[in-house]
């Protein structure tokens, strides 16, 4: 896989904004910055040059900084959950479909290692695998859906909630290692370490 096939995606339009347009501009040139900037070099005034609008238009969507890196972390949590999907889809869903969800989220880290780390740091403190369906938790609400459909008959929550943690642990966990260069991106190796038997779900 290269390394930005897993990016998201902007495509920022300059000919007008109507019905939220704007905002969606904004995050999207945001998620830009993030590429090759980290989250203290993004600044409103030069999103706002990006867009082709004024400073005084950003203000009106986003506050401050803070209210505008929440959305990007927002969108980025969106955009993992699509990936993830079609990922699972793409490979027929059971198990197999476990597994490609965990590599896509490695890979999505990889591809996005600002926005991802900024996902990561910049909210407040939370258990996420408890939070209600929604905001920009799509891809954690995989992970349970998953974890409850491959759990053995008669599993208790509490095992499927063990069995989700163990799951992320591991993707996040070998995430992590790769991009603090602790140890060498290989896809061969991602296969290897992302295996659902090993979060107890086997089949």
């Amino acid at each position: 896989m290269g390394v930005n096939d897993n990016s998201v995606n902007i495509d920022i339009n300059k000919r007008g904004y109507h019905h939220g347009g704007l905002r969606s501009a904004l995050v999207e040139a945001g998620l830009e910055l993030l590429k090759t900037r980290s989250a203290d070099e993004v600044s409103l005034r030069e999103i706002a040059r990006m867009v082709g609008v004024s400073a005084t238009a950003v203000y009106r969507h986003f506050p401050d900084k803070a209210a505008l890196l929440g959305a990007l972390c927002d969108e980025g949590g969106r955009e993992l959950g699509r990936l993830q999907l079609a990922a699972m889809q793409k490979s027929g869903g059971g198990r197999a479909g476990f597994d490609a969800v965990g590599r896509a989220y490695v890979h999505f880290a990889l591809d996005n290692p600002t926005l991802f780390r900024m996902m990561m740091t910049t909210r407040q403190a939370a258990n996420f695998l408890d939070l209600p369906q929604g905001r920009d938790n799509s891809a954690l609400q995989l992970l349970r859906d998953n974890i409850a459909s491959l759990a053995p008959a008669g599993a208790s929550p509490g095992q499927r909630h063990i069995a989700a943690l163990k799951a992320w642990s591991i993707v996040h966990g070998l995430a992590m290692l790769m991009l603090d260069k602790q140890v060498s991106v290989d896809d061969a190796v991602i296969d290897a370490v992302i295996d659902s038997a090993s979060v107890g779900i086997a089949t």
